[in-house]
């Protein structure tokens, strides 16, 4: 029996297939057109079966999105990693989510990361260091100017 699920069409196998990735976690609709095609299911047989998914609600790139920003930023990515990463998942549009959150929220976020990290000792004379923690947090996605911010926050001893 199991050899002969291995032979059916990749076709006739596209439902079965595209709701075990969904099962899994939420994709985007590029993403799982991304996946189909690497199992050798013809487009017009995608597009059919993702239309019915989105028609159900089984599929949804505003879901998908949402809750993609949410473990990002959980994770301590930046609004431009964000932004990047749903890029490269067919989310070409700013996920309302990601636009509620203000510049200062970010920079709070920043500062909590370079806290986890490194600590908020002063590097203001430390250019080396200040560069090796400006560069992680870019990384991460956070922007120029929240980086500045973040790496001018210091710990104030208590006496």
């Amino acid at each position: 029996m199991a050899n002969q699920d291995k032979k059916k069409d990749p076709n006739q196998q596209a439902p079965e297939i595209a709701l075990r990735l969904l099962a899994r976690r939420e994709h985007s609709r590029f993403e799982l057109t991304m996946k189909l095609r690497q199992r050798r299911v013809d487009a017009r047989v995608i597009e059919d079966v993702l239309d019915d998914f989105e028609d159900k609600g089984w599929l949804s790139d505003d879901r998908f999105a949402e809750v993609f920003v949410r473990q990002r930023m959980d994770a301590g990515y930046g609004p431009l990693k964000i932004l990047a990463d749903l890029q490269q998942r067919g989310i070409n549009r700013v996920p309302s989510e990601l636009d509620v959150v203000l510049d200062s929220q970010w920079v709070a976020r920043a500062v909590q990361l370079r806290d986890r990290r490194f600590g908020l000792g002063d590097v203001s004379g430390d250019w080396s260091e200040r560069q090796r923690q400006g560069g992680f947090l870019a990384r991460r996605g956070f922007s120029g100017d929240q980086v500045e911010q973040a790496l001018g926050k210091v710990r104030v001893s208590e006496e």
